[in-house]
This record gives C-alpha cells, structure tokens and sequence, in this order.
C-alpha cells in the first residue's frame, strides 16, 4: 500500500548477532493515467509466479535429494511441437444479445460550463482585467461527464434521457454517440424532483432506438445489466451484470449542494454502477430498459463502506416524466399546501397528550402547518392534523403521500381521511395549487411539504 513506508519495530526481526534485519520500503507507486491498475496488476501475477517456482523447486530438492537422478529421455524432439484444437466454444448469451440490441443508443453526456480566466497569471500579463470587466472572456470547459439514452426521433431530431444533475449548470452540453461522433445537445427540460432530463440531438446519424419496458413487471432476483460511461466517455458504452436487489426502494434525493430534496422510489441492482454511469440504461435480458440509472451508495453515515448498492429510476415513471418534459419543458404537480412529519417520527405520549390518536392508529402524516388560501387549508385542515388515506389509498409516510399526491392532476379532486383531536375526519380536496406556486407563496420547499 502507498501508506506503509512507516517501519513497525514490532515486526524487526534479529540474527544471531544481534543486528537488526532491515524492513524492506515500498517503491511509491506512481500515478500514470489508466496505468496504475495495470501495473499493479501485472506486478500481483509476477509475484504470485515466482512465489509458485520457489516453492515447487524446494519441494522438488527434498523429495530428490539421496536418489538417483532419473536421466533426460535422448532423441528428436519433433513430437514436442503445440498445436491449437479446432473446437469452438458458442459464447452467446442472452446479456450479449441485449447488449448488441441497446449499445447503438447509448451515448455519453458532456456538461459544458464557464470559467473565468481573468483571475489567471498568464492572462494578466497579457492585459486582462484581474476586476472582472468586460475584457476578460469566459471559455467553455468541461465539468463533468454522464451518460444518456436514445429513446425517440422524429425526423432528423433524436430525444435523450439523462439525470437532471448531469446536466445541471451547465452552459452548454455536448453528446458523444457510441460510434464516437460529437454532437450540440440542446435542453428540452428537466425535474429535479425525479431527477431526469430530455435533451435533443441532431439525429441524423443515430440509427438505433431503445424501447422501454414495464418496470412493475421486473423481478427480485432476475438478470440486470447497466450500460453507461463510468469516469467518462474514456470507458463509453460499458457493460456490467448483476441482478433486481429490489423493486421499490425508497431513497432520500438531493440536489448538487447536497440539500435533501425529497424521497424516491427507485429499483436496487447490484451491477456496478459508478460515476459516469449517471443517466445510463439498466435493461433486462431483451434488451428493454427497465430504469435509469441515477445512484449508488458508496457509504453509510457512520463511514462503513457497502459494494453492489446502484439505484435506477423505475422506467414507468421514466416515461411519465419524459413525455411532460417534451410537452411543456417541465412536469406540473398539485400541491396540498402543507408542511408535515412521519407519525413514526412523533413519540407514543406525544401521539396521546398532543394528538391525541386512538391507539389504532400507527401510521400516517401529521400536518405541521397550512399555507393561508391552499388546498388543504380550504378543505379544513390544521395543524397537528393527521392525514391517513387520500383517494382511498393508506399513508404510511411522506413518501407515500407524495407518491399519491404526484398520481393526480391540477384541478382534480381527491377525497382525504384525517384525524382532528383524535377523531376520524373525512373531506374533499380539490388540487387547485401547483407545487411552484407553494414555492412562490411559501418560500422554500423542505423534504416535508407538498
């Protein structure tokens, strides 16, 4: 390791004169681009080799040693000549197969952002403005790099799926397609809710289309294979295999500052998904996409490092948003108008004292506070309100509350079920506020408001 140049006494051994036999220091391994791994590699196979000889040879010195030396057979050695065996292996697999199917619409994404080169040395002393005045010039650079998938064209324009935070930022945003060609991407829209994004391309040289399919119908257990361009487009349109860990598991979401934005339902797979892999595809064995990849979980909060943790958004919701971001450039969402909690969250005598709940009930939302004019606040809602159900469906958190809540439509109206001084309410709520007016009349959004 690069870290062990520090010596152990402990491990110093003694020769029978008593002097100390020396700790042999690691050579620094030097850091080369793509070659550190290879040579760490080959080093680990040399070593193991010469490990192997010197152990065989020692054995071999043991068992010969007082025998006779069984003596070299004379003669020609034509008979010691290698030949290779015309039998062929039929590598062909069902993740192959979707692999060939998908690859030609997966493309890498390149966000492009503006540095200042004012502040620089070498620009000042050509006689830029280290203030910042309009003299300086601000030149594109690559910021980071994602990956995205081909799922519509119509005409010569050709539609791209990716993550909103791979394009977030950005001044400008480029796409390399598997065959290596580089495109201009211009924004369609973006949601940071469901952290997706559309972009457009000419598509002109894009012959394949990725299909979608029904990601209620994957299953625990069944092959997964993520396609996407970890560390960049160095690594474009690589494979990895694995299998569904789970079929909807709630995550929280954060934005680029790293501020909580809400929860998400998502599929656990555990094919390697790595940095760059943002945006990619995870396909099942025909070769449909069943989600786009989005996260992993490297850690947990107390440090305790996890393997084989990705996370993919579900297709079905895929689509969903998509189709919106097409249409109007962003997705529009009613809004109850409330901040709230997890009843798990509040402790059994406050739920007694405060709320004052039947001892039945043990799950469900409880409102902190109404925005004046909001759905919920015409309907009747108040605080320490605890909402159960909502269009016949039970609440047993946030999450699900938003999940039913995203289901509906501006102006629809959705019957609720509530609590009020511990007994069971029932009213209408007609959805006649969006989630971006909340923003505006409320201030700024918390993982707990909808």
């Amino acid at each position: 390791m690069d870290n062990n140049n520090n010596q152990n006494n402990d491990n110093n051994q003694t020769t029978d004169n008593n002097q100390a036999t020396p700790t042999p220091t690691p050579e620094p391994r030097k850091k080369r681009g793509g070659l550190t791994l290879t040579k760490v590699a080959v080093t680990a196979l040399v070593a193991g080799l010469l490990g192997g000889g010197a152990a065989y040879g020692g054995i071999t010195y043991i068992n010969n040693s007082g025998l006779n030396d069984t003596a070299v057979p004379a003669g020609s050695n034509k008979s010691g000549n290698a030949s290779t065996s015309n039998v062929t292996v039929n590598v062909s697999s069902q993740s192959t197969k979707a692999f060939n199917k998908v690859k030609g619409a997966m493309v890498s994404v390149i966000n492009l952002q503006k540095q200042s080169s004012s502040n620089s040395t070498l620009g000042q002393l050509f006689g830029e403005d280290s203030s910042g005045s309009s003299t300086s010039k601000a030149a594109l650079q690559e910021a980071s790099e994602g990956s995205g998938v081909v799922y519509k064209k119509s005409g010569n324009s050709a539609y791209i799926v990716t993550n909103n935070h791979v394009v977030s930022g950005s001044s400008a945003l480029r796409v390399v397609t598997s065959s290596g060609k580089q495109l201009q991407a211009k924004l369609v829209g973006k949601d940071s809710v469901t952290d997706l994004a559309v972009l457009k391309v000419n598509g002109a040289d894009l012959k394949t289309i990725a299909s979608f399919g029904d990601s209620d119908k994957v299953k625990v257990g069944e092959t997964a294979l993520a396609i996407g361009s970890p560390l960049g487009s160095q690594y474009a349109t690589s494979l990895t295999e694995g299998i569904i860990s789970a079929k909807k598991r709630t995550i929280e979401t954060t934005n680029s500052n790293g501020a909580q934005t809400g929860n998400a339902t998502v599929i656990q797979t555990d094919a390697a998904i790595n940095p760059g892999n943002s945006g990619g595809a995870l396909i099942n064995v025909g070769g449909q996409v069943v989600g786009i990849t989005s996260s992993k979980i490297a850690s947990d909060a107390e440090g305790t490092s996890v393997e084989g943790m990705g996370f993919a958004i579900p297709s079905n919701e895929v689509v969903n948003i998509i189709n919106q971001l097409v249409k109007r450039g962003k997705v529009v969402r009613p809004a109850l108008g409330i901040t709230y909690v997890d009843l798990a969250n509040v402790s059994s005598s406050q739920q007694k004292s405060i709320l004052k709940l039947p001892s039945n009930v043990d799950s469900g939302v409880v409102v902190m506070s109404a925005t004046a004019g909001s759905p919920a606040k015409k309907a009747g809602l108040t605080k320490y309100d605890v909402i159960t159900a909502m269009g016949g469906h039970e609440i047993s958190n946030q999450s699900t509350l938003r999940d039913i809540l995203y289901k509906y439509k501006l102006n629809d109206t959705v019957s609720m079920t509530y609590y009020h001084n511990g007994k069971k309410q029932t009213t209408k709520v007609k959805l006649t506020e969006t989630s971006s007016q909340l923003k505006t009349t409320s201030g700024t959004t918390t993982n707990s408001e909808s």
